[in-house]
This record gives C-alpha cells, sequence and structure tokens, in this order.
C-alpha cells in the first residue's frame, strides 16, 4: 500500500497507525496466552476455559499481578545485562592472560559474539522466570480466591511475611 501510494504522508501514519495497534494486539495475545497455560497448570481445565478463567483472575487481582510482573521483568532484564556483561569481561580477562589478544586485529570482534551468545542463552534460561511468576501468581490469586481472600497453603513463613507486608500496605 504505501509503495503505490507514493510519498503520501497520511497512508504512511495510517500504516503506523494499524502497525501499532497489531502490535498490541500481538502483547495481548502473548499475556493471556501466559495466563492461559498458568491457570491451566493450577486447575487442569481445558485451554479455553482457562484462557477465560485466568483473563477474569488477572483482572481481579490486576495491581498483584502486575506488581509481580514487573518485579520479574527488572529482575530479568537486570539478569541479562549482568550475565553479558560478565561473560564478556571474563572472555576479555582469558584473551589478556593467555596472549591471543595480541593474535587478533581488534578484540571487540570475539567480545561481541560472546555478549550475543551470551544473551540469547541468557534470553532462554532467564525466560522462564516470567513464567514461574504467572504460575505462583496464578497460585496465590486461585488459593485466595478459594479461602476468602487469605491464603491458607504453604508454608508459614510465606504467611508470615505476606501479613508483614499487608501491615504496611
Amino acid at each position: 500500500m504505501e509503495k503505490s501510494s507514493g510519498e503520501n504522508p497520511a497512508v504512511k501514519l495510517m500504516l503506523r497507525c494499524v502497525g501499532c495497534l497489531l502490535w498490541c494486539l500481538e502483547k495481548i495475545a502473548d499475556y493471556l496466552n501466559e495466563a492461559a497455560y498458568a491457570y491451566m497448570a493450577v486447575s487442569g481445565d481445558s485451554f479455553c476455559s482457562s484462557a477465560w478463567s485466568g483473563f477474569l483472575l488477572n483482572l481481579k487481582h490486576l495491581a498483584k499481578f502486575t506488581f509481580a510482573n514487573s518485579i520479574a521483568k527488572m529482575f530479568v532484564a537486570l539478569g541479562k545485562f549482568a550475565i553479558v556483561l560478565a561473560n564478556m569481561g571474563l572472555s576479555y580477562f582469558i584473551m589478556t592472560q593467555t596472549g591471543s589478544i595480541d593474535q587478533v586485529s581488534s578484540v571487540w570482534g570475539p567480545l561481541i559474539c560472546v555478549g550475543l551468545v551470551s544473551f540469547v542463552t541468557a534470553s532462554i534460561f532467564l525466560g522462564l522466570l516470567d513464567q514461574t511468576v504467572m504460575g505462583m501468581m496464578t497460585s496465590l490469586a486461585v488459593d485466595m480466591d478459594l479461602h476468602g481472600g487469605q491464603p491458607s497453603y504453604g508454608p508459614e513463613t510465606f504467611h508470615s511475611n505476606l501479613d508483614k507486608v499487608n501491615e504496611r500496605v
């Protein structure tokens, strides 16, 4: 469409708006998919009923889910950054200690390769943390719904710490 319209700025704006809308719909579908899988793990229901129940559970406990997911995303980002930085630093240290740093014309090529491989590996493994947080929050929300707003399952230390958090709020 953009090529056939020439340099029309209105068409370019509409295409960017449609692209943004499709990106938003994709992110919403991904989040609902995660909620459905987490609810399926807790309840054993089918995907469609779990998607609806997980959506309603997320709406009911929106603040808790949002807070837990943002903290998890922050730790994932910090973890990725730390892993990439540590691996690149370790690679540089190994290259200087073995003398192989003199054999390359630029140290940045190997370090960038190590950084990319480290980032991909860290993304794969730390991506599990997001799913774990969603599963734990779903379990907590279901437990709270089944027992009148107060969770009853879990270790005693969890309940005492949860009471301390609720006193501060």
